[in-house]
């Protein structure tokens, strides 16, 4: 079964685009590749189980189990060791990845506190979107009284846009609420 988000994207929102960005091709239309969640844990170094519960929360989250990623060097003055775990990241496509962005626009967005739009300055110039959540507490799949810690993060959304304001736009028609 497809996506509602997919399904809408492919009768309503394509089509727009096209005339919207005045495209000659229906594959020059800018489209969603792959979204990837990262949450960085730095009290790994000291305490393991952490990083567990980090994993466990992202992988109820996104449905798919995380990868556990790893420190490149070592860094001294944060005690951190080449090859120490530091972080969890989930990438997701397809239908996954379309249902994810669903339920992020539709129900976690809207409970964020203080909530007044996302920011434009978060394109990164090559057609991608980067979202810095600070808690892991608004999606409603984490049951806020089984976390022992609110940990925030990060989540990339990759597009095959060419540049910013067809990523924009293509993120506007999906819906993603952005600062006016």
């Amino acid at each position: 079964m497809k996506a509602r988000l997919y399904e809408i994207y492919k009768k309503e929102i394509a089509p727009a685009l096209i005339k919207d960005l005045d495209l000659k091709n229906v594959m020059q239309v800018p489209k969603l590749l792959k979204i990837v969640l990262n949450m960085g844990v730095g009290e790994a170094i000291a305490d393991i189980k952490q990083l567990d519960k980090a994993m466990e929360e992202l992988g109820i989250i996104t449905g798919q189990k995380p990868r556990m990623i790893r420190a490149k060097k070592s860094e001294a003055t944060f005690k951190l060791r080449k090859g120490m775990p530091i972080g969890c990241k989930v990438t997701l496509h397809g239908p996954i990845m379309y249902e994810f962005l669903d339920r992020f626009i539709s129900i976690a967005i809207p409970r964020i506190r203080d909530f007044k739009g996302l920011s434009t300055d978060s394109f990164d110039g090559r057609g991608n979107y980067n979202i810095g959540l600070p808690e892991q507490t608004i999606f409603p799949e984490i049951d806020f009284d089984k976390i022992d810690k609110v940990r925030g993060l990060d989540i990339n959304i990759v597009t095959s846009a060419v540049n910013d304001d067809q990523c924009k736009k293509l993120l506007e028609y999906l819906g993603m609420p952005f600062k006016k």
